[in-house]
C-alpha cells in the first residue's frame, strides 16, 4: 500500500522565494503593490502564503519580466483577467510557462554535461 505525502497548504518567505526565484524584498514589494498579496501571518509574525497566492506571484512575475508589463500595466492586466473571470486559468497558465521555462533550463545543464567530454572538470 503507498502512501501519499500530504499538500503542502501554506508556504514561508523562503519556500515562495525557492519556489519563485524571486528575493524576499521583491516579494514584500509586490504586496505593497497588489493588493490580492496578502499573505496571512502566524503566531510568529512571519508570512505564510496558500497555493494560489503562489500562483498570483507567479502570474505576475510572468507579466513583469516575460511580458515586459510595468507595474501599472500589470495591475491592469490582472484586473482585465479578474473582471473576465479568467484571472485563475491565467495563473495556472503562468505556473505551466514557469514550469515549462524551468525544464528546459535543466535540460541544458543536463545536455551540456553530456556534451562535455569524459574527465574534463566540471
Amino acid at each position: 500500500m503507498a502512501t501519499t505525502d500530504p499538500v503542502q497548504e501554506f508556504f514561508s518567505i523562503g519556500d515562495v522565494c525557492t519556489l519563485t526565484d524571486l528575493k524576499p524584498h521583491v516579494l514584500r514589494y509586490w504586496e505593497s503593490q497588489f493588493r490580492f498579496l496578502s499573505p496571512a501571518k502566524n503566531r510568529s509574525g512571519n508570512r505564510v502564503y496558500q497555493r494560489r497566492e503562489i500562483e498570483l506571484i507567479l502570474l505576475v512575475k510572468h507579466l513583469l519580466y516575460t511580458e515586459k508589463y510595468t507595474i501599472d500595466g500589470a495591475r491592469q492586466k490582472l484586473d482585465e483577467h479578474r473582471k473576465a473571470g479568467a484571472l485563475k486559468r491565467e495563473a495556472r497558465r503562468a505556473l505551466d510557462y514557469e514550469t515549462l521555462e524551468s525544464l528546459e533550463g535543466e535540460l541544458r545543464e543536463i545536455l551540456a554535461t553530456l556534451e562535455r567530454p569524459v574527465g574534463e572538470a566540471q
